[in-house]
């Protein structure tokens, strides 16, 4: 007789429609979300270790880690079948190698709850995107981080209770983008030119600095002391005259 494959899904709501539609070879729980997590208690994360964290059972999840591990037992193949999300990946690797560890676990994805789009994840079943894993297990670290730093000023200077944290996505992009940005940038020497200018026969109050932007008709680029010292050496003495003066008004 073949033995019949579990399925792990997030919500119990969730697990008894699945378990509809896939039938009796299949036996179908729910993980409620979330089993691990960083330790409430501590900041769980070693910053001056590669910011190598520590996991601990989310508390109330035991039952559940328990039920799991005990459906585990004599089955096929284990599907794990979280939400299609960053969090849902990360839910599922932490199950494959945190809870279920040498079992044979897959990763199956729908975005529908049809009959149609279950049995055709079921087909297409995968092993773990490790990218949206890091990139989950990033947010939350740096939520943590953050959270734990920022909590005890906002506890000092506003009230008691208050959390910081929640590091939104779209701002963790952001800084990434601007790191990389930063880790990419080569350093290149360039030299600018000012001189302080007055009127003829006026006090020195009216002297304005004015900064070289044109040189023989061309969009000055100077890449030297010496390049500057001869551009200098051309221009001073010369009599400079104001051609325009634009105003505008700025807010």
């Amino acid at each position: 007789m073949k033995k019949k494959d579990l399925v792990i899904v997030e919500s119990p709501t969730k697990a008894k429609t699945v378990g509809k539609i896939l039938g009796n070879n299949f036996v179908v729980v729910s993980s409620m979300g979330h089993l691990v997590d960083l330790p409430k208690k501590s900041l769980g994360v070693k910053v001056d270790a590669n910011f190598e964290a520590s996991y601990t059972v989310i508390q109330g999840r035991k039952k559940i880690i328990d039920k799991i591990k005990k459906e585990a037992k004599n089955k096929g193949i284990i599907y794990v079948a979280t939400d299609p999300d960053r969090e849902g990946e990360a839910i599922g690797w932490q199950i494959k190698n945190k809870i279920l560890k040498g079992k044979n676990v897959l990763r199956v994805v729908f975005h529908e709850i049809t009959s149609s789009a279950v049995k055709e994840s079921f087909a297409k079943s995968r092993d773990f995107d490790e990218n949206m894993v890091e990139a989950q297990a990033g947010r939350r670290i740096l939520d943590r981080i953050v959270g734990y730093f920022l909590s005890p000023l906002l506890w000092r200077k506003l009230a008691r209770g208050l959390s910081a944290g929640r590091v939104q996505s779209v701002a963790l992009r952001l800084i990434v983008e601007r790191e990389r940005e930063i880790q990419k940038f080569l350093a290149k020497e360039y030299w600018e030119i000012e001189a302080k200018l007055k009127k003829p026969g006026t006090e020195d109050e009216t002297a304005f600095m004015a900064k070289l932007d044109k040189f023989q008709s061309k969009k000055v680029e100077i890449n030297s002391q010496e390049e500057a010292a001869n551009i200098v050496a051309l221009i001073k003495g010369n009599e400079f005259k104001v051609e325009e003066i634009k105003r505008s008004e700025k807010r």
